[in-house]
Order: C-alpha cells, then sequence, then structure tokens
C-alpha cells in the first residue's frame, strides 16, 4: 500500500484555506471559517480515504502575516562566505528564537511545508497582486516543495484571474487551479487532482482513485436525492382523507391534510441537506425561502403557484378523472364530492366494482380529500431547484443557499408522469395513511421511474 500524499494549504490570512479544506473533505465542521483575519492559529490535518486506504492528508496552517519582513530576516542569515540554499536557510531560522516569537505564525507554516510533498498556495482572486504576496511566495519556495496556486473566489466578476496568472509565470508558476470554496466548479476537484498530478507523478494513481471516487459518490448522491424527491411526491400523491360532508369537519380535515403535506416536505428537505452533508438551516430561497430550516411561503398559496407558472385550475383527483366525482379546488387541496346520479348513470355495476369501498363512502355522504395535481407539480419544482443548487455548493458557504426561479417548463404543463396517476389509486401506497404498505413492489417500481423521470441537470446550475 502507497503511503498518502501529505500536502500543505498555505498561504496569506483569510484567503480561503480553511474554506479549501471544507469543500474538499465535505465537512462542513472544518476548523472555523470567518472573515476575520489570522481565523486558523495552528495546523490541523484531514484525511481522504477511499475503501479504508488512506490516500491524500490535507494540513490546513495560519496565514503568513509578515512575510515580507520575514524575507527581509532570512536573507540577513547567511555568515561570510555562506551560500545558503532554501531548506538549509530555513532550517537555520526554524531553530533560532524568532521563530518561536516574533514570526511564531510562518514557523508554523514552514514547518508543514517542509514536511510535506507539495502545498496549495491559496489566493483571494479578488486582491490586487501586491509585494507581500510574491515575498511570500520567495519564502515558500526556499522550502523547496511543489507548489500549486488556487486561485480561490473567482465565480464572480470581480476577480483579478488574469493579473494572477501573469504574476505566477513571472515567478515560474505555471500550473495552476481555480477552484471557488465556495460555489466550486463540477469538475474542480478532478482540475485540482490532474494538476497536482502533473507536480507529483508518482501520486497519480491515489489522486486518479480520488477522482473516480468522487465521480461515483456524486452520481450516488444525486440518484439518491431524485428517489427522495420521487418518495414524497408519490406519498402526497396518494395520500387521502374521507370527511363527512359538514362544512366545519370539511375544514378540520383540509388543515389536518395541508400540516401532513407540509411536514412531509420538511422531511425531504432535511434528508436532501443530509444527503448532502450540509446543516438543517443550511438552505433559504428568494421567492421560497427557508425559515429555521422550514420552507416559509405556503405550499397552498395560489399566489405561490402562479409566481410559478403553474395551473391551479389543471388538478383532478384520481376519482374526479373516472367521473365519479366533481372537483372543487379550496386552497389548494381537491374536494372529491359523490356526484351519485352520474356515477351510477356512467358506470352502473362497473364502476361500483372498480372503486368498491371509494364510491360507498360517496354514497354515504362522505367528500375525500387529496392533494391536488397543482400542489404535487410545485412539491416538484421546489425539491429539484433545492438539490441542483446542493450539487453546486461548497461546504464552505456560510450564507443560506439563493435559487432563482426555475426555467424548466416539464412540471408547469402536460400530464402529470404516469407512476403518479397510478398512485392516486393507490392509498396504502402513502406514509400519510393509515395501514400504510410501502414495500409493495409495485410501489418501489414506481418510485424508480418516477425518480428517473426527475429533471436534476448538471450544468448552469443555482449558485
Amino acid at each position: 500500500m502507497s503511503h498518502p500524499l501529505k500536502l500543505a494549504v498555505v498561504g496569506h490570512t483569510n484567503v480561503g484555506k480553511t474554506s479549501l479544506l471544507r469543500t474538499l473533505t465535505r465537512d462542513v465542521g472544518f476548523g472555523e471559517v470567518s472573515h476575520r483575519p489570522s481565523t486558523t492559529r495552528h495546523v490541523e490535518g484531514a484525511r481522504l480515504s477511499v475503501d479504508g486506504e488512506s490516500l491524500l492528508e490535507l494540513y490546513d496552517t495560519p496565514g503568513l502575516e509578515d512575510a515580507i519582513a520575514l524575507l527581509d530576516y532570512l536573507e540577513r542569515l547567511d555568515r561570510p562566505g555562506e551560500r545558503l540554499d532554501g531548506p538549509a536557510r530555513l532550517t537555520r531560522f526554524l531553530d533560532g528564537s524568532e521563530a518561536r516569537q516574533r514570526f511564531e505564525q510562518e514557523a508554523k507554516v514552514l514547518r508543514q511545508l517542509l514536511t510535506s510533498d507539495a502545498g496549495l498556495y491559496v489566493i483571494d482572486a479578488r486582491e490586487p497582486v501586491l509585494a507581500k504576496y510574491r515575498d511570500e511566495l520567495a519564502v515558500l519556495n526556499m522550502c523547496g516543495r511543489p507548489l500549486l496556486p488556487v486561485l480561490n473566489f473567482v465565480s464572480g466578476s470581480n476577480h483579478r484571474e488574469s493579473e494572477w496568472r501573469n504574476a505566477l509565470a513571472r515567478q515560474g508558476l505555471h500550473a495552476l487551479v481555480c477552484f471557488d470554496s465556495v460555489a466550486p466548479p463540477l469538475d474542480g476537484e478532478r482540475r485540482l487532482y490532474d494538476s497536482l498530478a502533473l507536480l507529483q507523478e508518482k501520486a497519480r494513481p491515489q489522486l486518479q482513485r480520488l477522482i473516480d471516487d468522487h465521480l461515483a459518490q456524486r452520481q450516488v448522491r444525486k440518484s439518491s436525492g431524485a428517489r427522495l424527491i420521487a418518495e414524497l411526491l408519490l406519498d402526497c400523491a396518494a395520500c387521502r382523507r374521507s370527511v363527512a360532508t359538514e362544512p366545519a369537519l370539511e375544514q378540520a380535515a383540509i388543515r389536518e391534510l395541508r400540516d401532513a403535506v407540509r411536514q412531509r416536505e420538511q422531511r425531504c428537505v432535511e434528508a436532501l441537506l443530509r444527503l448532502y452533508a450540509f446543516r438543517k438551516d443550511d438552505a433559504k430561497t428568494a421567492e421560497l425561502p427557508l425559515l429555521d430550516g422550514r420552507w416559509g411561503d405556503d405550499l397552498f398559496n395560489p399566489e405561490t403557484l402562479k409566481q410559478l407558472g403553474i395551473n391551479i385550475g389543471g388538478g383532478m383527483a384520481a376519482g374526479a378523472a373516472t367521473g365519479v366525482g366533481v372537483d372543487l379546488l379550496v386552497g389548494g387541496i381537491t374536494l372529491g364530492a359523490a356526484a351519485v346520479a352520474g356515477a351510477l348513470l356512467g358506470g352502473g355495476a362497473q364502476t361500483l366494482r372498480g372503486y368498491g369501498a371509494r364510491l360507498k363512502d360517496k354514497l354515504r355522504g362522505q367528500r375525500e380529500l387529496t392533494v391536488d395535481d397543482a400542489v404535487l407539480r410545485l412539491l416538484a419544482l421546489r425539491q429539484q431547484l433545492l438539490l441542483q443548487a446542493l450539487e453546486a455548493r461548497g461546504h464552505a458557504a456560510v450564507t443560506a443557499i439563493t435559487l432563482a426561479m426555475p426555467e424548466d417548463n416539464t412540471w408547469r404543463q402536460g400530464q402529470l408522469p404516469e407512476a403518479l396517476r397510478k398512485a392516486r389509486a393507490h392509498p396504502e401506497w402513502s406514509s400519510l395513511n393509515l395501514r400504510a404498505q410501502l414495500q409493495q413492489a409495485e410501489r418501489q417500481e414506481q418510485i424508480d421511474s418516477l425518480s428517473n423521470e426527475l429533471h436534476i441537470p448538471t450544468q448552469g446550475l443555482p449558485r
């Protein structure tokens, strides 16, 4: 078994070193991310493994604070007639008192880089190229270790990428990688590890394993997320309540069903956040805010449906679709009212056999509550937007997720997927109903089919 590649993550204070580590390790709790300078005061490590084998060790280091003064000091360390190389000069520095006093922070960085195979030099690409950064590179180059510059914060429009590329080339650093730790590019890790392999050829096999594992895990997360959404939609489509035709009882049942659907969506939100290793309060949207981890806008607010371009007049429950009931949309809930004469004339005994207990309830004056198609469409749009945003989010992000309005019209018009239409006739498929039978093979088949139909794009994701 090969030894893990050891990388020191180095750079000036407050350029996003800890943020980069959080994103690479997918650990929102790694270190401390803050806008305050000098947040990291000691070296902290993390290990990336595949199948139990450690492949990469990453070490977060304090920020370099006074490279200009340190470089001046180092250049005065040579005794008369000496020409020390970089590592020898640093060894003399680290053995002296200044490494424990004035330059204590810098000494921690240099010790870690000297014991590592290579370094990632993190740069805030929004900053101008100043003399202190050039002096930092001069000091770090004395370690004799390969350095890969990482341009951070390049997803916005105010970065100075071209200036940094030119400055780094003048320092002899032509290999670099752009990797925004807050909104990482979809292929960012692959490009980072590929660039590292150019500097550390012996580590190419283990870096390729990390790339392959990253791609595999991403596909697993996407398919698992689509399945969580499919289960939510099928649960809500198959949900059904029977209530006596008394206004007070109907309104109470409507409120109870609405609450059940809201809670079921919230469980899906929390499951998606857990799947992507984010915190419970990491999501909110401009139009559909998550407040305290909960979607703020009411699922059953007709205005919310209009904002997303969903036709609120098109939903019909399974019973209504067969001519048994007449739909009445009440704040997002379909009330299937029995049309006894129409049912008997239109279907007769065959209708009675086909709908059994449901039709009997209608004949007894019961009404049936189901979740309207428009609400199912809204649920699908909201959860797919959240999943897309989680795909594009770095674990260093400290602000809540913000989503743009969806451009995909798949769930705004046309028929709902066949799996949801089938679910209307199977109340036993919903965990929101009593005596649910969730392990039925046909239910699992419909969830599989529905999850394959969900549209989770991988390009042009919201940041």
